[in-house]
């Protein structure tokens, strides 16, 4: 993580000494884009078998791996203000997209021992269907450097975020003990993430190429909801909830090449992880009643590469 910090101004450095070869930059004070490409996610949690994270420290786990999706992207951006003539001025940001999960794998495993040890129940299932999506804006404040013949932008800004995982488990498969395929499985999950970011934008732009990326830091807030329908003494459609905080980090890097006057094609490679730890894990029993044990911890991430079209103004 720390060198993916380090490596993105290093980049920048780098392209703004090299546009020197570059015709004078067009003005960038707004742009859209529209992009689509595959992500990959990886979800696991765990709960204990108290309050207290004892008896055992981990008493089921549960894990989404491999999770494949085609996702599509609208984003836009905005320097506005006296100075955005310049280039200089309030920053304003956002995007939302949505993904399709084709593929996917789960797995599902309760222990009896301290530390995944005596591991008495295991199905390996899958989980090649649902959706994601997520929401992101942030405002803060635009500076232009030209450099030669190309401009680069530095924006440091706040913002806030959600994010959607929407899982499923399919077609069980019991490993241990080894009694194979069982029918009806058709459980569902959805992990949801949300709260305010700290991020920097940056951005250079010569005549026909540019480089974009940021970094961001964010505090979320984490629920999960599950509906485990071959349970019968759990409640329907919730039979479990799960609580916690935690904290996230967001990375993105990505170019544009100009083929026609202010329209660009656009490719970002974009990663995150995200964990959230020492929450609670709520159970809905069919007969009204509830009981509370530790959520260990979550976590996720997600990785993916996105091609599109972007419109400056």
């Amino acid at each position: 993580m720390r060198k993916i910090l380090f490596a993105l101004p290093l980049i920048f450095v780098f392209a703004v000494s090299a546009s020197s070869v570059l015709a004078a930059p067009p003005k960038d004070k707004a742009a859209v884009s529209l992009t689509a490409g595959t992500r990959t996610d990886n979800l696991d949690w765990s709960i204990a078998g108290n309050t207290s994270g004892t008896n055992p420290n981990i008493l089921s786990e549960l894990q989404w791996m491999d999770i494949g999706i085609y996702q599509v992207k609208a984003s836009g951006k905005l320097v506005f203000g006296d100075s955005s003539s310049r280039g200089d001025g309030y920053y304003l940001r956002g995007f939302m997209d949505y993904g399709w999960i084709h593929s996917g794998t789960n797995q599902d495993s309760d222990y009896s021992g301290n530390n995944r040890t005596g591991e008495f129940s295991r199905s390996n299932n899958d989980a090649d269907n649902g959706s994601v999506y997520d929401l992101s804006i942030g405002l803060g404040y635009n500076t232009r450097f030209v450099l030669d013949n190309s401009v680069v932008d530095i924006s440091p800004l706040l913002g806030y975020s959600k994010h959607r995982q929407n899982l499923t488990i399919t077609n069980g498969y019991q490993t241990i003990p080894a009694t194979g395929a069982f029918a009806g499985l058709n459980s569902t999950y959805k992990a949801d993430w949300s709260g305010p970011f700290l991020g920097m934008d940056m951005a250079m732009l010569g005549n026909s190429f540019g480089l974009h990326g940021g970094i961001e830091y964010h505090i979320a807030s984490y629920k999960g909801e599950a509906d485990w329908n071959l349970r019968s003494d759990f409640m329907h459609p919730k039979s479990f909830e799960q609580f916690a905080e935690g904290t996230g980090f967001v990375f993105s890097l990505g170019g544009d090449y100009t083929v026609w006057r202010r329209w660009a094609v656009t490719a970002d490679v974009n990663y995150q992880t995200w964990t959230a730890s020492g929450g609670t894990d709520r159970t809905y029993f069919a007969d009204g009643t509830t009981a509370d044990t530790r959520l260990n911890d979550v976590n996720w991430t997600s990785y993916a590469y996105m091609l599109g079209f972007k419109r400056r103004f």
